[in-house]
């Protein structure tokens, strides 16, 4: 039955699932990294720029296919930072755009971000994270971009990075980054990893989705607004509005205003206060077994599967022990982590880095925050943490 399905797939069954009206909910078996590429189309994702580079190759792969078939623009650039700048640029000019990399590329694309975050441009970066520093190890898994993703770039701004656990979620948040992208004119991650990357399961498309698609509004400023969002409208090159597009410091209307502190404070106030002031409608967690537990696990991606393995595993031995799977990682949910931290004992955050998270909960509560780290290119199993957290029980 998977050999039938995936030869339809194959040849072009998806595609036409997109384009039918009044279909019923599907299944496929699918890669994570294929997940992303049909997701990113779903969302209404037409300009792809990237270069090819492990554990993300895939996604590029299947989408220079895929928007042959549904009339995308898909362009292999000559490195990661022409790939980044290629998509601003594509995103100005109208249409929904995104990139991938992992690791090297990664850092390569910072500038870029922080491009896009002074432009308020909306674009997609998902990082297939590997093993690093450096070149690292390129086909293994690794955690280590979580703080590069918040403060890679130069300045005070902020983004969205989203983090999955499963080849479904791959495909259900890759749609939501772009909504969030487009949502909040902002720069938006998929922060998976080589483990979701090339891990295959089934997943499930449904027809009836929600997409939001940027605000217009002719004469409007580009770069200012009253609203309480903090978001203006984004008009689009070949509109006939007046655009200037620059990352230097800019009034509402994009004139540059480099020695002019009360624009800058202006401007930098906004671009942060547009995403934390909305971080409670941004920022999504799991919540497992916290209601009598006092000692919480706090996880995150692939590691929070053998995570929830050995929470439930150790519960059935009546021990009190809950969790919380972060799915937003910036906004970081900080309101939440001291709720929890006010009423556990222990929480423990294992990591496929040194710590990264665990740095950042350790900032916001006043109980005992225990780091579990591997940085040896393989995925954290179950019974590892299970053998850590017996203790602290």
């Amino acid at each position: 039955m998977l050999n039938e399905r995936n030869n339809k797939f194959n040849n072009g069954s998806f595609a036409q699932f997109h384009k039918l009206e009044g279909i019923p909910m599907v299944k496929y078996y699918l890669s994570g990294n294929e997940a992303i590429a049909e997701g990113a189309i779903r969302a209404g994702c037409r300009y792809y720029a990237g270069y090819p580079i492990t554990p993300s190759s895939e996604i590029m792969e299947r989408i220079s296919v895929r928007f042959n078939e549904i009339g995308g623009v898909f362009i292999q650039m000559e490195d990661e930072i022409a790939s980044i700048c290629s998509v601003i640029g594509a995103s100005w000019a109208g249409a929904k755009a995104m990139t991938a990399t992992s690791g090297p590329g990664f850092t390569l694309m910072q500038e870029g971000i922080g491009y896009a975050a002074m432009t308020e441009t909306p674009i997609v970066v998902v990082d297939v994270q590997r093993a690093g520093p450096g070149m690292g190890q390129a086909t293994r898994v690794g955690d280590g971009d979580i703080m590069q993703a918040k403060w890679g770039s130069s300045g005070d701004y902020q983004v969205i990075a989203i983090c999955p656990w499963s080849v479904q979620e791959a495909y259900e948040q890759t749609i939501n980054v772009f909504n969030l992208a487009e949502k909040y004119r902002v720069p938006v991650l998929l922060l998976t990893e080589e483990a979701i990357g090339h891990l295959r399961e089934r997943i499930d498309v449904v027809k009836d989705i929600e997409i939001f698609n940027r605000r217009k509004k002719a004469g409007a400023a580009p770069f200012g607004t009253e609203e309480r969002d903090g978001v203006p409208p984004m008009p689009t090159f070949g509109e006939g509005e007046k655009l200037l597009v620059t990352a230097s410091t800019h009034d509402s209307y994009g004139f540059r205003k480099t020695d002019d502190p009360l624009v800058h404070d202006r401007l930098v106030s906004r671009l942060n206060e547009k995403i934390i002031n909305n971080r409670e409608k941004i920022i999504d967690c799991e919540k497992y077994y916290l209601e009598d537990a006092r000692v919480v696990v706090i996880s995150y991606g692939f590691t929070a599967r053998s995570s929830l393995f050995a929470v439930e595993a150790l519960r059935t031995e009546g021990r009190k022990i809950g969790m919380l799977r972060l799915k937003t990682l910036w906004p970081f949910p900080d309101s939440l982590g001291r709720d929890i931290g006010a009423r556990a004992k222990v929480l423990f955050v294992p990591e496929m880095n040194r710590g990264q998270i665990a740095g950042e909960v350790r900032k916001y509560v006043s109980c005992q925050v225990v780091s579990f780290t591997q940085t040896n290119g393989e995925v954290i199993y179950p019974d590892t943490i299970i053998e850590q957290l017996r203790r602290h029980l």
